[in-house]
């Protein structure tokens, strides 16, 4: 992408620190593929892909706790609607 949008001279400023992260990201993000994938392959789709898109939920809660996000009532809302979604699709 920086090279589509002419960014790549900025790639310089970039921390070693940061690639790693940048990298570390990525092997994550993959291996989070893989393991829905190998999930659905072994399980239901209609039970896997809630439980996945339940990640949403927790990352709110570790937003909320760990960065110190302020939670609007609407995002509490959502969560919330998510959960029970979630639960209901897998029960």
């Amino acid at each position: 992408m920086v090279f589509f949008q002419g960014t790549y001279k900025n790639m310089k400023s970039i921390s070693k620190k940061d690639y790693l992260f940048l990298i570390l990201s990525g092997i994550a993000t993959g291996l989070s593929w893989l393991c829905y994938f190998a999930a659905i392959a072994i399980g239901k789709v209609s039970v896997v892909a809630p439980i996945d898109k339940f990640s949403v939920v927790i990352t709110m809660i570790f937003g909320f706790v760990i960065l110190k996000e302020k939670a609007a009532k609407h995002t509490i809302l959502g969560g919330l609607i998510i959960t029970i979604g979630t639960f209901l699709l897998v029960s």
